[in-house]
């Protein structure tokens, strides 16, 4: 991850990270963002933050070998099944650097976090 710095703007935390893994959490942005165009962007816990409707709706991070990406919903049981793949901690579900990033799995969760926190 990026050193402990007050990240003012995505742009600039994204802009701390090598080339390749800027394009990677650039690509999470542009699906946070069509799975959620009302959301706004901001930075909170020094992390890159989406709010709707006035409350905190989904964080991401860069991790050295992965993107987490912040809270799971519950979803129902093909959701489930779908993340079950990917290894889940305190909340977050980590997206290993050296697999394919499923950016529609990204949009999926944005969309159920939408439809449990209206």
């Amino acid at each position: 991850m990026a050193g402990k710095k007050d990240f003012t703007t995505i742009d600039e935390y994204i802009g701390t990270f090598p080339a390749n893994i800027q394009a990677i959490l650039e690509k999470i942005r542009q699906a946070i963002q069509k799975a959620a165009p009302e959301a706004t962007e901001t930075m909170s816990y020094g992390i890159p933050t989406f709010n709707l409707n006035g409350k905190h709706l989904v964080f991401f991070a860069g991790w050295k070998h992965h993107i987490s990406l912040y809270p799971i919903p519950a979803g129902d049981e093909a959701f489930q099944e779908k993340i079950s793949h990917y290894k889940r901690a305190k909340g977050t579900i980590q997206f290993p650097l050296d697999k394919p990033i499923p950016y529609d799995l990204v949009e999926k969760i944005v969309t159920h976090l939408m439809k449990e926190n209206p």
